[in-house]
């Protein structure tokens, strides 16, 4: 038996495995594109590194793409293969390889309880937390992560190897849970501590989003940025926010630039990767900037991807694509999908039916100037379920207040707007939106054409 350095416990006896697993390790827990090898370089020293085989597994589930499945089942299937070939494995082994089969069976809640079973019994081993953090922030469980890094955060020591990485974790549970102050201090603490950790860097920027302070989120970024420049697709995420911080002070220009330049300057297939790309665009087109032809590469991506109905999260977001580029005959199949896939099992069946298919409807109803057939104030109640962050999913809350005040519906614009105003300040578009509710004509009927939804094509 040997322990590695962050305290996960294999049923090993190749030192060179296990520190190829420790890199491994840290480079995901640093969004760091060098898992894959060192995971490869681990499987080579040792074939029966079980805990190689799920960390495998779950990289293919949680990027989400149809395609991956076979990879993940393929991955359970030799980490089960291996903890039958030692007899049974270490525990923490053990509940690795049954929390990859709920994740890959689509049970992301009952795999996330699984790994913090590992953390329970011994609270500082590193990356089940890491893990189940992620799988939470799928599912938009935001009360159990944090409540998971609250129960844990005793028993962490400065000391430990992973300590900046669990209170980056900790940061963005506290951030999403609206307690601010806290959230700032404890990201700083985290890269101070792990100069490494994109994710505590992520959640102080989180902070000045939610409290519209874009200069200072500028700066932080920018201040930054030597250690998150080094992340895989991460990245494309931290210059995002950047370019919504740019957004916010009427620098569309520079949003843009960094747009091309780094949210999207690779055309790849990442859901994470578009989900930044669409809703920067939706919200540099929604305050009348013109975005040129951008949209329509992200539309071509969103059609190889309208019946994958792998996360509901990003469905929404290639749906956002699908509109906006008036391709209204593939945005009716991304929409019967998810209609379809509510009348399924698993997590994202759950959430298809809880809120996506609502949702999805809303949206391509709206973009044919249809009025919606929804409370839209209890439909925004429900939209944590998604999964992802309040920043990300503060794209479809704007489209919800738009949606209300185009068909004239000043009460509900104004409830969705008070709604956003409970977790964020207000910000340029909530006065644009306040500023437009009280000058404009309240007519019976408003009826807005798809053109609506077009003019930032």
């Amino acid at each position: 038996m040997i322990q590695d350095i962050f305290r996960l416990a294999h049923t090993a006896e190749h030192p060179d495995a296990i520190a190829a697993f420790e890199r491994a390790t840290d480079e995901v827990a640093a969004h760091r594109p060098g898992a894959g090898a060192a995971l490869a370089e681990a499987l080579a020293a040792d074939p029966q590194l079980v805990a190689a085989h799920c960390l495998k597994g779950f990289a293919q589930v949680i990027l989400a793409r149809s395609e991956l499945q076979l990879g993940a089942e393929a991955a359970l299937l030799s980490a089960e293969q291996a903890l039958q070939a030692k007899g049974g494995g270490s525990e923490d082994e053990t509940l690795l390889v049954f929390a990859l089969r709920r994740a890959t069976e689509g049970k992301f809640h009952t795999a996330a309880d699984l790994l913090e079973t590992i953390t329970d019994a011994r609270p500082t081993v590193f990356l089940p937390l890491k893990l189940s953090h992620a799988l939470r922030f799928m599912v938009g469980d935001l009360a159990g992560m944090l409540k998971c890094t609250e129960a844990l955060a005793p028993a962490y020591d400065p000391a430990l190897d992973g300590y900046g990485y669990f209170l980056g974790c900790h940061a963005f549970g506290l951030e999403e849970a609206g307690r601010y102050e806290e959230a700032e201090r404890t990201g700083r603490a985290a890269t101070l501590a792990e100069p490494k950790d994109a994710w505590g860097i992520h959640a102080v920027a989180h902070v000045y989003e939610m409290r519209h302070q874009p200069a200072d989120g500028i700066a932080w970024i920018n201040q930054q940025r030597a250690s998150w420049t080094g992340c895989n697709n991460f990245a494309y995420h931290l210059a995002w926010h950047q370019g919504l911080f740019h957004l916010e002070q009427g620098e569309a220009d520079v949003a843009l630039h960094l747009y091309d330049t780094e949210i999207r300057a690779h055309s790849t297939d990442d859901f994470r990767d578009i989900t930044n790309a669409a809703s920067l665009l939706w919200r540099l087109a929604e305050q009348g900037t013109a975005v040129g032809t951008r949209w329509g590469e992200l539309a071509e991506r969103a059609r190889q991807r309208k019946t994958d109905g792998t996360l509901m999260f990003a469905a929404l977001h290639h749906l956002l694509s699908l509109l906006a580029t008036g391709d209204f005959a593939s945005a009716h199949e991304c929409v019967a999908m998810i209609g379809a896939r509510a009348e399924g099992e698993g997590d994202q069946a759950r959430v298809a039916a809880l809120v996506a298919r609502d949702l999805a409807q809303t949206l391509l109803r709206a973009a044919q100037g249809q009025r919606p057939r929804l409370d839209l104030p209890e439909l925004a109640e429900r939209l944590p379920l998604l999964g992802g962050s309040h920043a990300q999913r503060d794209v479809f809350m704007r489209a919800l207040a738009q949606s209300a005040a185009r068909q004239g519906n000043r009460k509900e614009a104004a409830t969705l707007l008070r709604m956003r105003a409970e977790r964020r300040r207000v910000d340029r578009f909530a006065e644009r939106m306040f500023q437009t509710l009280a000058t404009a004509p309240a007519p019976a009927t408003v009826a807005h054409g798809p053109s609506q939804w077009r003019h930032h094509a």
